[in-house]
């Protein structure tokens, strides 16, 4: 009995731990739909008074129809009970009414409600660091937030309401009891505590399971999307992958079963035993009714009237403990929400932001930067310097993984190195107001978006605050050797391109990239970043773009992270970087003569080393 207590007692702490969240919730319900939300309130308020009104007629109207029969049909008597009929009759019509308002406003307030989150966690994406999405455990509050942020504060609020009608009616039908006895409310209490306590400890273990099976539930929906999305379905079936990944999911997926039916089946197991001894207790007040009503103390509409409140006070007693439970659990699932929109930036503007230079006139500096990625202990860079003049084309070449896109993700400042300093035109990049350094990047990635938008939407997303003109548009495709992609589309720039939704157009990969490089040079920004322009090119298309370049990108300072030499070769100056240092700088012909990494990377390419 005493660790049962003992038991009680913390689930009950923990529970008030959790009801925080719920003033936060209520605000933020309030802030989205408060119309909807006061009007849904008083229809719930009606709703739960006119149960009790139901009841409370009950008594008089069984009375008046025997007092009717009794007299024969005495015609006062048979009015008198068809008034209260037309009185009961009254009340259900006005349920009804009530009911399907309230499904008409709970639905405008749940779409109001559902938007509305669904704008914050998209804000609180947008804002958070890069270095975020290196975290798994970011990936789960994500996860969490996506999973139960959508649905848990129109449950919670569901639940809320649905306690407040179901309290005041278990309130109105206690105060019914009382004339019974004063211990028959006590009685429907103490039927109720048993429940009380199955709901607040199973409901804690469900949450503390979903906590520490976050991981496993996101893998089993990795699993999932490597199945179904059409990005993977090609290698699945080239390999032969499908039965892999679906026995992955299967056992995945078979643990995480096997566990919940497990906790639902004690959860059921202690409803069970909640629910008989609340019977028991039940049983105990009708029995002492009944031998009452024997002895001539309640006449027949007493009778009617107790069986009546004491029944519908056990169904208010166990929907109010359901709710309870709900509106726990709910709680409880809302703290992830609450806690990814905590999720604080490191990457911030400065207090005092300097401009940020229109045109370069200085270039880019690099100066001992050392940068580790995010729960990684190799550096990445490492006391590493470059300068890069403003005006020039610079090509930046290397080995997979010896840092050069990081260099990229450092000057568009998704992360700050753990030291040194990078500069623009002697500016720390970090005293730059960070729409403002952005602005002056325009940047083709490694990995481009592949927009499933129209194709003047792919390309016109590189200038989107500018109102940019169809002439402009059609430089930036002719700049980046896309016009050829555009005529073949079978509406031309309003074409959707993507397989995604309907009439989509699917392009080749070196087609997505040539958009790609048009949305890069329509932004007019002094520096140009290109991260393996020509990677998805052919020999001809490659030349054929690189004789373009210099004329199309005149005035702006250029960046090419390239592994490809053929394309480095026509830089201004090229830097080679290796494990995260810069080891070699200089023209093509100065590199080449230098017999360093890049010659032996310049003879390899050219066939005549192995490679």
């Amino acid at each position: 009995m005493t660790d049962a207590l003992h038991i009680l007692a913390t689930n009950l702490r923990k529970a008030r731990e959790q009801w925080s969240y719920l003033p936060r919730t209520l605000g933020l319900v309030w802030q989205a739909t408060h119309g909807w939300t006061a009007a849904w309130f008083t229809l719930l308020a009606a709703q739960g008074l006119l149960p009790v009104a139901m009841v409370y007629l009950t008594r008089p109207l069984v009375d008046a129809i025997l007092a009717a029969a009794r007299s024969h049909g005495a015609s006062a008597l048979v009015r008198h009970a068809l008034l209260l009929a037309g009185a009961v009759a009254t009340i259900l019509l006005l349920m009804e009414i009530l009911r399907s308002l309230t499904v008409w406003v709970r639905t405008a307030q749940s779409e109001l409600l559902q938007d509305h989150i669904r704008e914050l966690i998209h804000r609180k994406s947008i804002e958070a660091d890069m270095a975020f999405y290196d975290s798994a455990e970011f990936h789960d509050h994500l996860h969490r937030a996506r999973t139960d942020g959508y649905y848990r504060c129109t449950a919670l609020l569901e639940c809320l309401g649905s306690l407040a009608q179901n309290g005041l009616a278990l309130v109105a039908m206690a105060a019914l009891l009382i004339s019974f006895g004063f211990w028959l409310p006590l009685a429907l209490i103490a039927s109720t505590l048993p429940a009380l306590y199955v709901v607040i400890r199973y409901n804690l273990r469900q949450h503390q399971w979903r906590m520490r099976h976050t991981g496993e539930e996101r893998r089993a929906d990795y699993f999932g999307r490597i199945l179904t999305r059409a990005e993977s379905a090609a290698e699945i079936r080239l390999f032969g992958l499908g039965d892999h990944f679906r026995q992955a999911y299967r056992a995945l997926r078979l643990k995480l079963r096997n566990e919940a039916i497990d906790l639902a089946k004690g959860q059921s197991f202690a409803e069970l035993a909640a629910g008989v001894l609340a019977l028991a207790i039940s049983g105990v007040a009708l029995i002492w009714v009944f031998f009452r009503a024997m002895r001539g103390l309640f006449s027949l509409g007493e009778v009617a009237l107790f069986y009546q409140a004491f029944q519908q006070g056990l169904r208010l007693a166990s929907t109010l403990l359901e709710n309870v439970g709900q509106l726990y659990v709910n709680s409880l699932f809302l703290g992830n929400l609450f806690a990814f929109l905590l999720l604080e930036p490191h990457i911030k503007d400065p207090v005092k932001p300097q401009p940020a230079p229109d045109r370069l006139t200085e270039g880019i500096t690099f100066s001992d930067v050392t940068f580790r990625y995010p729960e990684t202990e190799r550096a990445a860079l490492q006391n590493f310097n470059l300068n890069i003049p403003a005006g020039s084309v610079a090509a930046i070449v290397g080995p997979n993984g010896s840092g050069k896109s990081t260099l990229v993700k450092l000057l568009c400042r998704f992360y700050d190195p753990e030291a040194g300093r990078i500069a623009i035109d002697g500016i720390d990049i970090r005293d730059l107001q960070l729409s403002e350094l952005r602005r002056t990047l325009s940047v083709l990635f490694q990995e481009p978006v592949r927009y499933n938008e129209t194709a003047l939407d792919n390309i016109a997303f590189g200038d989107i605050d500018t109102e940019v003109s169809h002439a402009q548009i059609r430089a930036a495709v002719e700049a980046a050797g896309s016009a050829d992609v555009i005529a073949k589309l079978p509406r031309g720039y309003e074409s959707l391109l993507g397989k995604t939704f309907a009439d989509g157009c699917e392009l080749s990969v070196g087609e997505w990239q040539r958009v790609a490089l048009a949305r890069a040079f329509l932004r007019q920004a002094p520096i140009l970043i290109l991260d393996e322009p020509t990677s998805a090119m052919d020999p001809w298309a490659e030349a054929e773009w690189l004789e373009r370049l210099r004329s199309s990108s005149a005035g702006r300072t250029v960046l090419l992270i390239t592994h490809r030499l053929t394309t480095a070769m026509r830089a201004d100056m090229i830097y080679v970087v290796a494990h995260g240092r810069l080891v070699e700088s200089g023209s093509h012909d100065e590199l080449l003569a230098g017999a360093g990494l890049y010659a032996d990377s310049w003879a390899a390419q050219q066939g005549c080393l192995p490679a």
